[in-house]
Protein backbone atom coordinates (compact mmCIF):
# COMPACT_ATOMS: atom_id res chain seq x y z
CA UNK A 1 0.00 0.00 0.00
CA UNK A 2 1.08 3.56 -0.87
CA UNK A 3 1.05 6.07 2.11
CA UNK A 4 0.17 9.13 -0.39
CA UNK A 5 -2.92 6.70 -0.74
CA UNK A 6 -4.06 6.98 2.98
CA UNK A 7 -4.28 10.94 3.60
CA UNK A 8 -0.89 11.42 5.16
CA UNK A 9 -1.24 14.52 7.36
CA UNK A 10 1.04 15.28 9.94
CA UNK A 11 1.86 18.43 12.12
CA UNK A 12 4.92 19.17 13.62
CA UNK A 13 3.04 21.00 16.21
CA UNK A 14 -0.22 19.41 18.15
CA UNK A 15 -3.42 22.07 18.43
CA UNK A 16 -3.41 24.20 22.03
CA UNK A 17 -6.43 21.70 23.10
CA UNK A 18 -4.56 18.84 23.30
CA UNK A 19 -4.26 17.61 26.94
CA UNK A 20 -2.28 14.79 26.93
CA UNK A 21 0.06 12.59 24.91
CA UNK A 22 -2.22 10.42 23.09
CA UNK A 23 -4.21 13.21 21.79
CA UNK A 24 -1.38 15.09 20.62
CA UNK A 25 0.00 12.43 18.91
CA UNK A 26 -3.13 11.28 16.99
CA UNK A 27 -3.66 14.80 16.24
CA UNK A 28 0.20 15.29 14.71
CA UNK A 29 0.11 11.72 13.53
CA UNK A 30 -2.54 12.21 11.44
CA UNK A 31 -5.22 9.27 13.17
CA UNK A 32 -7.95 11.59 13.74
CA UNK A 33 -9.58 14.51 12.83
CA UNK A 34 -11.93 17.28 15.47
CA UNK A 35 -14.88 18.25 13.74
CA UNK A 36 -16.79 19.89 17.14
CA UNK A 37 -15.67 19.04 21.07
CA UNK A 38 -15.33 15.25 21.48
CA UNK A 39 -16.32 14.10 17.57
CA UNK A 40 -13.81 13.01 15.44
CA UNK A 41 -13.16 11.85 11.88
CA UNK A 42 -11.10 8.83 12.01
CA UNK A 43 -8.73 8.73 8.58
CA UNK A 44 -7.38 5.94 6.87
CA UNK A 45 -4.08 5.12 8.82
CA UNK A 46 -6.07 5.76 12.28
CA UNK A 47 -8.68 3.91 11.24
CA UNK A 48 -6.76 0.67 10.53
CA UNK A 49 -5.43 0.66 14.58
CA UNK A 50 -8.98 0.94 15.30
CA UNK A 51 -10.02 -2.12 13.20
CA UNK A 52 -7.07 -4.26 14.39
CA UNK A 53 -8.63 -3.82 18.04
CA UNK A 54 -12.04 -4.24 17.07
CA UNK A 55 -10.75 -7.36 15.52
CA UNK A 56 -9.02 -8.78 18.44
CA UNK A 57 -12.11 -7.85 21.03
CA UNK A 58 -14.72 -9.65 18.27
CA UNK A 59 -12.60 -12.64 18.32
CA UNK A 60 -12.47 -12.69 22.02
CA UNK A 61 -16.14 -12.57 21.87
CA UNK A 62 -16.95 -15.08 20.01
CA UNK A 63 -14.35 -17.63 21.53
CA UNK A 64 -16.82 -17.72 24.68
CA UNK A 65 -19.89 -18.27 22.62
CA UNK A 66 -21.25 -14.66 22.35
CA UNK A 67 -22.77 -13.98 19.20
CA UNK A 68 -23.13 -10.68 17.37
CA UNK A 69 -25.84 -8.31 16.94
CA UNK A 70 -26.42 -5.04 15.72
CA UNK A 71 -28.79 -2.77 17.78
CA UNK A 72 -29.98 0.51 17.13
CA UNK A 73 -28.24 3.75 17.83
CA UNK A 74 -31.70 6.14 18.11
CA UNK A 75 -33.47 4.57 20.86
CA UNK A 76 -37.47 5.27 21.91
CA UNK A 77 -37.67 7.29 25.26
CA UNK A 78 -40.33 4.78 26.38
CA UNK A 79 -38.26 1.53 27.06
CA UNK A 80 -35.85 4.52 29.15
CA UNK A 81 -39.08 5.47 30.80
CA UNK A 82 -39.61 1.50 31.47
CA UNK A 83 -36.06 1.12 33.30
CA UNK A 84 -36.85 4.56 35.11
CA UNK A 85 -33.49 5.89 33.69
CA UNK A 86 -34.81 8.69 31.26
CA UNK A 87 -34.66 10.92 33.90
CA UNK A 88 -32.00 9.33 36.50
CA UNK A 89 -29.12 9.01 33.61
CA UNK A 90 -28.80 12.78 33.54
CA UNK A 91 -27.68 15.50 30.94
CA UNK A 92 -24.81 13.20 29.74
CA UNK A 93 -28.28 11.34 27.71
CA UNK A 94 -28.67 12.87 24.12
CA UNK A 95 -32.13 13.47 24.00
CA UNK A 96 -34.26 14.02 20.54
CA UNK A 97 -37.75 14.50 19.64
CA UNK A 98 -38.47 13.48 15.77
CA UNK A 99 -41.39 15.32 13.31
CA UNK A 100 -44.11 13.90 15.23
CA UNK A 101 -42.48 15.31 18.56
CA UNK A 102 -41.70 11.57 19.80
CA UNK A 103 -38.75 11.92 22.63
CA UNK A 104 -35.90 9.76 21.39
CA UNK A 105 -32.42 9.21 23.10
CA UNK A 106 -29.12 8.62 21.22
CA UNK A 107 -27.58 5.13 22.59
CA UNK A 108 -25.03 5.58 25.63
CA UNK A 109 -25.89 2.02 26.31
CA UNK A 110 -28.10 -0.55 25.46
CA UNK A 111 -29.56 -2.49 28.55
CA UNK A 112 -33.02 -1.21 27.73
CA UNK A 113 -32.88 -2.06 23.91
CA UNK A 114 -31.74 -5.34 24.49
CA UNK A 115 -34.05 -6.44 27.02
CA UNK A 116 -37.00 -4.98 25.16
CA UNK A 117 -35.69 -6.93 22.18
CA UNK A 118 -35.27 -10.41 24.30
CA UNK A 119 -38.63 -10.23 25.91
CA UNK A 120 -40.03 -10.70 22.74
CA UNK A 121 -37.99 -12.98 21.35
CA UNK A 122 -37.03 -15.35 24.04
CA UNK A 123 -39.87 -17.44 26.28
CA UNK A 124 -38.28 -20.38 27.90
CA UNK A 125 -35.04 -21.84 29.99
CA UNK A 126 -34.17 -24.11 26.93
CA UNK A 127 -32.74 -20.54 25.03
CA UNK A 128 -30.90 -19.61 28.13
CA UNK A 129 -28.09 -19.20 28.89
CA UNK A 130 -27.61 -16.49 25.95
CA UNK A 131 -24.67 -13.89 25.06
CA UNK A 132 -25.17 -11.42 22.48
CA UNK A 133 -22.27 -8.37 21.71
CA UNK A 134 -22.09 -5.56 19.15
CA UNK A 135 -19.44 -3.04 18.38
CA UNK A 136 -21.23 0.30 17.36
CA UNK A 137 -20.83 4.18 18.11
CA UNK A 138 -22.09 5.41 21.32
CA UNK A 139 -22.89 9.06 22.04
CA UNK A 140 -22.45 10.37 25.51
CA UNK A 141 -22.89 13.99 25.98
CA UNK A 142 -19.79 15.00 28.42
CA UNK A 143 -20.20 18.15 30.12
CA UNK A 144 -16.52 18.57 29.71
CA UNK A 145 -15.11 16.26 26.39
CA UNK A 146 -11.22 16.37 26.50
CA UNK A 147 -8.29 14.13 25.95
CA UNK A 148 -9.06 13.24 22.49
CA UNK A 149 -10.81 10.16 21.69
CA UNK A 150 -10.33 9.03 25.43
CA UNK A 151 -13.09 10.95 26.63
CA UNK A 152 -14.73 11.81 23.36
CA UNK A 153 -18.32 12.31 23.60
CA UNK A 154 -18.84 9.70 20.11
CA UNK A 155 -16.92 6.59 20.73
CA UNK A 156 -16.92 3.16 19.41
CA UNK A 157 -18.07 0.56 21.91
CA UNK A 158 -18.17 -3.38 22.36
CA UNK A 159 -21.32 -3.89 24.64
CA UNK A 160 -22.15 -7.22 25.18
CA UNK A 161 -25.08 -8.73 27.39
CA UNK A 162 -26.18 -12.17 28.59
CA UNK A 163 -29.53 -13.56 29.54
CA UNK A 164 -30.00 -16.49 32.36
CA UNK A 165 -32.49 -18.14 34.90
CA UNK A 166 -30.35 -18.82 37.55
CA UNK A 167 -27.29 -16.96 38.92
CA UNK A 168 -24.80 -20.09 38.53
CA UNK A 169 -24.59 -19.35 34.81
CA UNK A 170 -24.70 -15.44 35.30
CA UNK A 171 -21.58 -16.06 37.61
CA UNK A 172 -20.09 -18.48 34.79
CA UNK A 173 -20.40 -15.90 32.08
CA UNK A 174 -19.50 -13.49 33.91
CA UNK A 175 -16.04 -15.01 34.72
CA UNK A 176 -15.75 -16.30 31.33
CA UNK A 177 -16.19 -12.47 30.72
CA UNK A 178 -13.32 -11.39 32.33
CA UNK A 179 -11.53 -13.81 31.32
CA UNK A 180 -11.63 -13.02 27.37
CA UNK A 181 -11.12 -8.78 29.05
CA UNK A 182 -7.90 -9.92 30.01
CA UNK A 183 -6.65 -12.10 26.90
CA UNK A 184 -7.73 -8.83 25.17
CA UNK A 185 -5.42 -6.62 26.88
CA UNK A 186 -2.80 -9.04 26.97
CA UNK A 187 -3.06 -9.50 22.85
CA UNK A 188 -2.60 -5.74 22.39
CA UNK A 189 -0.17 -6.12 24.87
CA UNK A 190 -1.05 -3.45 27.51
CA UNK A 191 -0.23 -3.03 31.12
CA UNK A 192 -3.58 -3.21 33.46
CA UNK A 193 -5.46 -4.11 36.31
CA UNK A 194 -8.18 -5.34 37.18
CA UNK A 195 -10.12 -3.61 39.75
CA UNK A 196 -13.65 -3.62 42.10
CA UNK A 197 -15.49 -0.93 41.01
CA UNK A 198 -18.74 1.11 41.61
CA UNK A 199 -21.60 0.05 39.44
CA UNK A 200 -22.68 3.58 38.82
CA UNK A 201 -25.75 4.62 36.61
CA UNK A 202 -25.65 1.12 35.24
CA UNK A 203 -27.18 -0.40 38.85
CA UNK A 204 -26.79 -4.30 39.88
CA UNK A 205 -24.64 -6.54 41.38
CA UNK A 206 -20.94 -7.22 41.14
CA UNK A 207 -18.71 -5.52 38.91
CA UNK A 208 -14.70 -5.16 37.99
CA UNK A 209 -12.95 -2.41 35.86
CA UNK A 210 -10.42 -3.10 33.33
CA UNK A 211 -7.30 -0.32 33.72
CA UNK A 212 -4.83 0.50 31.70
CA UNK A 213 -1.75 1.85 33.75
CA UNK A 214 -0.65 5.08 32.39
CA UNK A 215 0.39 8.74 33.69
CA UNK A 216 -2.77 10.30 31.84
CA UNK A 217 -5.27 7.96 33.61
CA UNK A 218 -8.41 9.63 35.18
CA UNK A 219 -8.42 7.04 37.76
CA UNK A 220 -6.37 6.50 40.86
CA UNK A 221 -6.15 1.88 41.05
CA UNK A 222 -5.47 0.42 44.58
CA UNK A 223 -3.11 -2.43 44.03
CA UNK A 224 -1.41 -4.42 46.46
CA UNK A 225 1.81 -5.25 44.48
CA UNK A 226 2.81 -8.48 46.22
CA UNK A 227 -0.76 -9.90 46.09
CA UNK A 228 -4.23 -10.26 43.86
CA UNK A 229 -6.08 -7.48 45.60
CA UNK A 230 -6.87 -4.23 43.00
CA UNK A 231 -9.56 -1.87 43.67
CA UNK A 232 -10.67 1.55 42.15
CA UNK A 233 -10.00 4.17 45.14
CA UNK A 234 -13.75 5.06 44.76
CA UNK A 235 -14.57 1.16 46.03
CA UNK A 236 -10.61 0.05 47.81
CA UNK A 237 -11.27 -1.23 51.66
CA UNK A 238 -9.52 -0.20 54.18
CA UNK A 239 -7.98 -3.09 56.87
CA UNK A 240 -9.76 -3.15 59.33
CA UNK A 241 -7.63 -2.06 62.81
CA UNK A 242 -6.32 -4.41 65.19
CA UNK A 243 -6.48 -5.39 68.73
CA UNK A 244 -8.69 -3.51 71.12
CA UNK A 245 -9.67 0.12 72.10
CA UNK A 246 -7.47 1.17 75.19
CA UNK A 247 -9.09 2.34 77.80
CA UNK A 248 -9.75 5.71 78.62
CA UNK A 249 -6.17 7.57 80.31
CA UNK A 250 -7.33 10.68 80.44
CA UNK A 251 -9.88 13.19 81.59
CA UNK A 252 -12.85 14.70 79.09
CA UNK A 253 -11.49 18.58 78.98
CA UNK A 254 -12.68 21.78 77.15
CA UNK A 255 -10.43 24.08 76.06
CA UNK A 256 -10.06 27.17 73.73
CA UNK A 257 -9.42 26.93 70.24
CA UNK A 258 -9.63 30.21 68.67
CA UNK A 259 -9.08 30.74 65.03
CA UNK A 260 -8.46 27.10 64.62
CA UNK A 261 -11.12 25.22 62.07
CA UNK A 262 -9.23 22.81 60.71
CA UNK A 263 -7.73 19.60 61.78
CA UNK A 264 -3.88 20.65 60.97
CA UNK A 265 -4.60 24.17 62.94
CA UNK A 266 -6.46 22.43 65.76
CA UNK A 267 -3.39 19.81 65.46
CA UNK A 268 -1.18 22.71 65.75
CA UNK A 269 -1.99 24.45 68.05
CA UNK A 270 -3.00 21.71 70.57
CA UNK A 271 0.28 20.10 69.83
CA UNK A 272 -1.20 16.75 69.20
CA UNK A 273 -1.19 14.91 66.13
CA UNK A 274 -3.50 14.62 63.67
CA UNK A 275 -4.43 11.33 64.06
CA UNK A 276 -5.44 11.61 67.61
CA UNK A 277 -8.20 13.97 66.43
CA UNK A 278 -11.83 13.70 64.95
CA UNK A 279 -13.25 14.70 61.98
CA UNK A 280 -17.48 14.81 61.85
CA UNK A 281 -19.01 15.43 58.72
CA UNK A 282 -22.70 15.94 58.70
CA UNK A 283 -24.63 14.52 55.40
CA UNK A 284 -28.26 13.95 55.08
CA UNK A 285 -30.34 10.86 56.44
CA UNK A 286 -32.00 8.30 54.42
CA UNK A 287 -34.60 8.49 57.45
CA UNK A 288 -33.66 10.93 60.42
CA UNK A 289 -32.73 14.93 59.15
CA UNK A 290 -28.72 14.02 59.37
CA UNK A 291 -26.19 11.64 60.30
CA UNK A 292 -23.01 12.49 61.62
CA UNK A 293 -19.79 10.27 60.11
CA UNK A 294 -16.55 9.71 62.26
CA UNK A 295 -13.33 9.37 60.81
CA UNK A 296 -9.89 10.26 62.05
CA UNK A 297 -8.60 13.35 61.10
CA UNK A 298 -6.44 12.38 59.16
CA UNK A 299 -8.38 10.31 57.28
CA UNK A 300 -10.86 11.31 54.07
CA UNK A 301 -14.56 10.22 53.31
CA UNK A 302 -15.07 7.72 50.62
CA UNK A 303 -18.10 9.29 49.39
CA UNK A 304 -19.10 5.67 47.52
CA UNK A 305 -18.65 3.51 50.52
CA UNK A 306 -21.10 6.51 52.71
CA UNK A 307 -23.38 6.26 50.27
CA UNK A 308 -24.01 2.54 50.51
CA UNK A 309 -25.34 3.02 54.13
CA UNK A 310 -28.37 2.57 54.95
CA UNK A 311 -28.62 5.53 57.09
CA UNK A 312 -27.84 7.94 54.71
CA UNK A 313 -29.67 9.25 51.66
CA UNK A 314 -28.50 8.15 48.17
CA UNK A 315 -27.12 10.17 46.47
CA UNK A 316 -24.77 11.29 49.19
CA UNK A 317 -25.65 14.90 50.20
CA UNK A 318 -22.92 16.52 52.33
CA UNK A 319 -24.64 19.16 54.11
CA UNK A 320 -24.03 22.95 53.95
CA UNK A 321 -23.21 25.59 56.22
CA UNK A 322 -26.87 26.58 56.31
CA UNK A 323 -28.15 23.23 56.58
CA UNK A 324 -25.98 22.16 59.34
CA UNK A 325 -26.70 25.55 61.65
CA UNK A 326 -30.25 25.00 61.63
CA UNK A 327 -29.99 22.00 63.36
CA UNK A 328 -29.19 23.74 66.49
CA UNK A 329 -26.63 26.02 66.27
CA UNK A 330 -23.88 24.08 64.68
CA UNK A 331 -20.75 25.07 63.02
CA UNK A 332 -18.21 23.98 60.68
CA UNK A 333 -14.80 23.95 62.43
CA UNK A 334 -15.87 23.04 65.70
CA UNK A 335 -18.66 20.17 65.29
CA UNK A 336 -18.38 16.87 67.45
CA UNK A 337 -20.49 13.79 68.47
CA UNK A 338 -20.21 14.76 72.00
CA UNK A 339 -23.67 15.99 72.44
CA UNK A 340 -24.92 15.56 69.21
CA UNK A 341 -28.40 14.41 68.73
CA UNK A 342 -28.68 12.57 65.41
CA UNK A 343 -27.16 9.26 64.64
CA UNK A 344 -23.49 8.74 64.86
CA UNK A 345 -21.54 6.54 62.59
CA UNK A 346 -17.65 6.14 62.83
CA UNK A 347 -14.99 4.81 60.49
CA UNK A 348 -13.29 1.84 62.57
CA UNK A 349 -10.35 3.70 62.80
CA UNK A 350 -12.00 6.50 64.59
CA UNK A 351 -14.40 4.00 66.83
CA UNK A 352 -11.21 2.23 68.55
CA UNK A 353 -9.04 5.41 69.08
CA UNK A 354 -9.28 6.78 73.33
CA UNK A 355 -8.75 10.03 74.68
CA UNK A 356 -8.92 11.87 71.70
CA UNK A 357 -9.75 15.24 70.09
CA UNK A 358 -13.04 16.60 69.09
CA UNK A 359 -14.98 19.63 68.11
CA UNK A 360 -17.04 20.84 71.05
CA UNK A 361 -20.13 21.95 69.22
CA UNK A 362 -19.42 25.45 69.66
CA UNK A 363 -17.41 27.93 67.32
CA UNK A 364 -13.91 28.29 68.72
CA UNK A 365 -14.28 25.34 71.07
CA UNK A 366 -12.98 21.66 71.36
CA UNK A 367 -12.73 18.82 74.08
CA UNK A 368 -10.03 16.69 74.47
CA UNK A 369 -9.78 13.42 76.61
CA UNK A 370 -12.97 12.04 75.05
CA UNK A 371 -13.62 8.46 75.01
CA UNK A 372 -16.59 6.57 73.36
CA UNK A 373 -19.31 5.21 75.89
CA UNK A 374 -18.09 7.38 78.67
CA UNK A 375 -18.36 10.30 76.94
CA UNK A 376 -20.44 9.98 74.24
CA UNK A 377 -22.49 7.05 72.86
CA UNK A 378 -21.31 3.89 70.86
CA UNK A 379 -21.42 5.08 67.44
CA UNK A 380 -22.55 2.61 65.20
CA UNK A 381 -19.45 1.63 63.18
CA UNK A 382 -18.28 1.23 59.22
CA UNK A 383 -15.58 1.36 56.67
CA UNK A 384 -15.97 5.34 55.84
CA UNK A 385 -12.39 5.83 54.70
CA UNK A 386 -10.27 6.42 51.12
CA UNK A 387 -8.11 3.73 51.20
CA UNK A 388 -4.07 4.76 51.67
CA UNK A 389 -0.92 4.51 49.84
CA UNK A 390 1.20 2.02 52.22
CA UNK A 391 -2.14 0.88 53.60
CA UNK A 392 -2.32 -3.25 54.67
CA UNK A 393 -4.10 -4.95 52.19
CA UNK A 394 -7.22 -6.22 53.05
CA UNK A 395 -6.26 -9.43 52.25
CA UNK A 396 -2.77 -9.34 54.02
CA UNK A 397 -0.86 -9.68 51.52
CA UNK A 398 1.46 -6.56 51.22
CA UNK A 399 0.71 -3.44 51.73
CA UNK A 400 -1.38 -0.76 49.19
CA UNK A 401 0.51 1.06 46.32
CA UNK A 402 -1.82 3.60 43.45
CA UNK A 403 -1.27 4.00 40.18
CA UNK A 404 -3.19 6.23 37.31
CA UNK A 405 -4.92 4.05 34.87
CA UNK A 406 -7.20 4.34 31.66
CA UNK A 407 -10.82 2.28 31.94
CA UNK A 408 -11.07 0.76 29.33
CA UNK A 409 -13.79 -2.09 30.54
CA UNK A 410 -16.43 -2.79 32.80
CA UNK A 411 -18.33 -5.85 33.89
CA UNK A 412 -21.19 -5.89 35.60
CA UNK A 413 -23.53 -8.64 37.68
CA UNK A 414 -27.41 -6.43 36.63
CA UNK A 415 -29.06 -9.46 37.94
CA UNK A 416 -32.58 -8.71 37.54
CA UNK A 417 -32.41 -5.04 37.76
CA UNK A 418 -33.95 -4.24 34.02
CA UNK A 419 -35.51 -7.19 33.33
CA UNK A 420 -38.30 -7.02 36.33
CA UNK A 421 -38.91 -3.12 35.57
CA UNK A 422 -39.37 -3.92 31.78
CA UNK A 423 -40.80 -7.71 32.11
CA UNK A 424 -38.14 -9.59 30.67
CA UNK A 425 -39.38 -13.48 32.06
CA UNK A 426 -39.18 -17.05 31.03
CA UNK A 427 -40.46 -20.02 31.80
CA UNK A 428 -38.27 -22.48 34.55
CA UNK A 429 -38.23 -25.92 33.70
CA UNK A 430 -41.51 -26.46 35.99
CA UNK A 431 -43.61 -23.94 33.59
CA UNK A 432 -43.50 -21.27 36.17
CA UNK A 433 -42.28 -17.25 34.76
CA UNK A 434 -38.99 -15.77 36.25
CA UNK A 435 -37.67 -12.81 35.04
CA UNK A 436 -34.35 -12.90 33.77
CA UNK A 437 -30.94 -12.30 35.37
CA UNK A 438 -28.63 -10.46 33.19
CA UNK A 439 -24.53 -9.74 32.93
CA UNK A 440 -23.85 -6.42 31.70
CA UNK A 441 -19.89 -6.05 29.80
CA UNK A 442 -18.53 -3.04 28.10
CA UNK A 443 -15.55 -2.46 26.12
CA UNK A 444 -14.21 0.62 24.34
CA UNK A 445 -13.22 -0.07 21.35
CA UNK A 446 -11.76 3.41 20.59
CA UNK A 447 -10.25 4.19 23.92
CA UNK A 448 -8.24 1.79 23.91
CA UNK A 449 -6.09 2.52 20.87
CA UNK A 450 -5.53 5.86 23.23
CA UNK A 451 -4.53 4.01 25.61
CA UNK A 452 -2.08 2.00 24.08
CA UNK A 453 -0.28 5.39 22.80
CA UNK A 454 -0.57 6.94 26.39
CA UNK A 455 1.25 3.57 27.82
CA UNK A 456 3.75 3.54 24.68
CA UNK A 457 5.38 6.62 23.26
CA UNK A 458 8.36 8.76 23.36
CA UNK A 459 9.40 12.29 22.06
CA UNK A 460 9.62 11.30 19.06
CA UNK A 461 5.98 9.80 18.45
CA UNK A 462 4.13 6.77 18.86
CA UNK A 463 5.25 3.15 19.58
CA UNK A 464 2.43 1.14 18.76
CA UNK A 465 2.41 -2.47 20.06
CA UNK A 466 2.91 -5.06 17.30
CA UNK A 467 -0.97 -6.44 17.38
CA UNK A 468 -2.48 -2.96 16.52
CA UNK A 469 0.23 -1.26 14.55
CA UNK A 470 -1.48 -0.28 11.44
CA UNK A 471 1.25 -1.63 9.24
CA UNK A 472 4.59 -4.22 10.41
CA UNK A 473 7.06 -2.46 8.23
CA UNK A 474 7.36 0.77 5.94
CA UNK A 475 9.54 1.13 3.69
CA UNK A 476 11.40 4.33 3.37
CA UNK A 477 13.03 5.05 -0.51
CA UNK A 478 15.43 7.97 0.47
CA UNK A 479 15.63 10.19 -2.81
CA UNK A 480 13.33 7.89 -5.33
CA UNK A 481 12.14 11.83 -6.90
CA UNK A 482 14.97 11.80 -8.23
CA UNK A 483 15.51 7.82 -9.73
CA UNK A 484 12.79 5.70 -11.19
CA UNK A 485 15.86 2.99 -10.41
CA UNK A 486 15.27 3.67 -6.66
CA UNK A 487 11.50 4.09 -6.88
CA UNK A 488 11.36 0.59 -8.72
CA UNK A 489 13.79 -1.29 -6.22
CA UNK A 490 11.52 0.07 -3.28
CA UNK A 491 8.00 -1.01 -4.84
CA UNK A 492 9.50 -4.62 -5.60
CA UNK A 493 10.86 -4.77 -1.79
CA UNK A 494 7.29 -3.88 -0.62
CA UNK A 495 5.34 -6.72 -3.32
CA UNK A 496 8.15 -9.18 -1.90
CA UNK A 497 7.19 -8.47 1.95
CA UNK A 498 3.53 -8.21 0.89
CA UNK A 499 3.17 -11.48 -0.61
CA UNK A 500 5.57 -12.94 2.33
CA UNK A 501 2.56 -11.81 4.51
CA UNK A 502 3.54 -8.88 5.74
CA UNK A 503 1.57 -5.54 6.17
CA UNK A 504 3.82 -2.63 4.42
CA UNK A 505 3.46 0.49 3.75
CA UNK A 506 5.32 2.17 1.00
CA UNK A 507 6.46 5.91 1.71
CA UNK A 508 6.13 7.32 -1.66
CA UNK A 509 5.76 10.86 -1.15
CA UNK A 510 8.30 13.42 -2.84
CA UNK A 511 9.69 14.74 0.64
CA UNK A 512 12.94 15.56 2.03
CA UNK A 513 14.77 12.51 4.12
CA UNK A 514 14.43 14.17 7.48
CA UNK A 515 10.76 15.02 6.85
CA UNK A 516 10.16 11.02 6.09
CA UNK A 517 11.90 9.56 8.80
CA UNK A 518 10.68 12.18 11.23
CA UNK A 519 6.92 11.42 9.87
CA UNK A 520 7.95 7.38 10.60
CA UNK A 521 9.18 7.76 13.71
CA UNK A 522 5.78 9.91 14.81
CA UNK A 523 3.32 7.14 13.00
CA UNK A 524 5.07 4.40 15.17
CA UNK A 525 5.38 1.58 12.61
CA UNK A 526 7.13 -0.98 14.24
CA UNK A 527 9.92 -1.99 11.34
CA UNK A 528 11.13 0.88 9.25
CA UNK A 529 13.27 -0.48 5.84
CA UNK A 530 15.29 2.20 4.18
CA UNK A 531 16.71 2.37 0.69
CA UNK A 532 19.56 4.57 -0.72
CA UNK A 533 22.02 4.94 -3.69
CA UNK A 534 24.51 3.40 -0.75
CA UNK A 535 22.39 0.50 0.02
CA UNK A 536 21.21 -0.63 -3.53
CA UNK A 537 25.01 -0.61 -4.60
CA UNK A 538 25.80 -2.45 -2.08
CA UNK A 539 22.83 -5.13 -1.89
CA UNK A 540 21.46 -4.10 1.53
CA UNK A 541 18.30 -2.08 3.13
CA UNK A 542 19.10 -0.45 6.45
CA UNK A 543 17.01 -1.74 9.31
CA UNK A 544 15.71 0.52 12.48
CA UNK A 545 13.07 -1.03 14.92
CA UNK A 546 10.95 1.98 16.05
CA UNK A 547 12.40 1.28 19.82
CA UNK A 548 16.17 1.24 18.27
CA UNK A 549 18.93 3.94 18.80
CA UNK A 550 20.61 2.91 15.79
CA UNK A 551 20.82 1.08 12.34
CA UNK A 552 21.47 -2.27 11.22
CA UNK A 553 22.19 -2.92 7.49
CA UNK A 554 21.00 -6.26 6.19
CA UNK A 555 21.23 -8.53 3.51
CA UNK A 556 18.38 -7.76 0.65
CA UNK A 557 18.27 -11.08 -0.02
CA UNK A 558 17.89 -11.95 3.52
CA UNK A 559 15.24 -9.37 4.74
CA UNK A 560 12.11 -11.66 4.81
CA UNK A 561 13.52 -14.25 7.14
CA UNK A 562 15.36 -11.68 9.25
CA UNK A 563 11.86 -9.71 9.58
CA UNK A 564 10.18 -12.89 10.73
CA UNK A 565 12.65 -13.86 13.59
CA UNK A 566 12.48 -10.09 14.34
CA UNK A 567 8.40 -9.94 14.59
CA UNK A 568 8.64 -13.78 15.70
CA UNK A 569 11.47 -14.76 17.95
CA UNK A 570 11.62 -18.46 18.45
CA UNK A 571 10.75 -19.29 22.31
Amino acid sequence: MLLSDLLPHTLREAPAEAEVPSHRLMIRAGLIRRHAAGIYSWLPIGLRVLRKAERIVREEMERIGAVELLMPCVQPAELWHESGRWQKYGPELLRMTDRREREFCFGPTHEEIITDLIRNVVSSHRQLPLTLFQIQTKFRDEVRPRFGIMRAREFLMKDAYSFHLDEDTLAETYTRMREAYERILERIGLDYRVVEADNGAIGGNSSHEFHVLADAGEDTIVYAPQGQYAANLELARAQAPEGERPAPGAELEHVPTPNARTIPEVAKLLKIPAERCVKTLIVQGSEAAAVALVLRGDHELNHIKAARLAEVASPLVLLDAEAVEALGGLKFGSIGPVGLEMPVIADRDAAILSDFCCGANKPGEHYIGVNWDRDVDEPAVADLRLAREGDTSPDGQGTLAFARGIEVGHVFELGTRYSEAMGAVAQDDHGAERPLSMGCYGFGVSRVVAAAIEQSHDKRGIIWPAAIAPFDILVVPVGHGRSADMLGAAERLHDELEQAGFEVVLDDRALRPGVMFKDAELLGIPHRLVLSERSLEQGMVEYRARTAESNEDIPRERIADFLRERMHPPE
